[in-house]
């Protein structure tokens, strides 16, 4: 069967990239109900191969379809992905301890449910107006799926003796918020992508050595970037990296 050159050939080498990205998220989605910490290191995979697309198409040259490609892939890597991760969990601790009352059912998947709808939305809004600048509004799907991934890579619930479903839950519902709300984040320099991807690759390569320091420096990083960089961080739109 021949495949038709309008839709490979005009295909680059980034596009190839974040076609691949949304492959690891439906893997992610699907091993998460059966290893969470294989699906955890796979969504950390899927953000190092997003930051790898767009760098690929400075240096390359991009094409017209890579910024809805990147959106659609965003949607099972970044959307989908980590909601099923963090339902996988939730139910496993409702099941174990006994508690299957319908109202944990319907946080478990309610939660993750509107994660992915308002990660939807945030993607869609940043395709049509985001694009281009040197900021955007809400906080990145990217960094709320890391967020979710290294918490559980970084054993964060065992060190504070909470439940784990219940700190996932948590964390996906206030990244519901975040994901739409109407603060400025901008986007990392070069250096600090840089040291992000570095800690996302040693994070789910060695997500136990030194007891977890790679995940627990990445979950600082992330935190340091969610709370202090609209404050802090400030670059003005158009800005090149140093």
């Amino acid at each position: 069967m021949r495949v038709s050159p309008r839709f490979v050939g005009r295909l680059g080498v980034a596009d190839a990239i974040t076609v691949a990205n949304a492959a690891l998220g439906f893997v992610a989605a699907a091993v998460a109900t059966v290893h969470p910490t294989i699906a955890a290191r796979l969504i950390l995979l899927a953000a190092i191969a997003d930051g790898l697309d767009g760098v690929v198409a400075r240096k390359r040259g991009g094409t017209p379809a890579g910024e809805y490609l990147d959106s659609l892939a965003d949607v099972a890597s970044f959307a989908v992905a980590p909601a099923v991760f963090v339902f996988a969990l939730a139910r496993g601790e409702f099941v174990a301890g006994g508690a299957l009352a319908d109202a944990s059912v319907l946080l478990a998947l309610a939660v993750p449910a509107a994660f992915v709808a308002m990660a939807v939305v945030r993607l869609g809004l940043y395709t049509a107006y985001d694009l281009g600048d040197s900021y955007t509004e809400g906080v990145q799907t990217t960094l709320a799926a890391t967020l979710l991934a290294t918490l559980h890579l970084a054993d964060v619930a065992g060190l504070v003796g909470v439940s784990e479903g219940v700190l996932l839950l948590a964390v996906a519902g206030l990244s519901v918020y975040l994901m739409v709300a109407p603060i400025t984040y901008p986007e990392l320099f070069a250096r600090d992508a840089l040291l992000l991807g570095g800690l996302q690759a040693l994070a789910l390569l060695f997500p136990a050595f030194a007891g977890r320091v790679f995940p627990r420096a990445l979950l600082l990083f992330a935190l340091a970037y969610l709370v202090l960089a609209p404050r802090f961080y400030w670059r003005s739109t158009g800005s090149a990296d140093p």
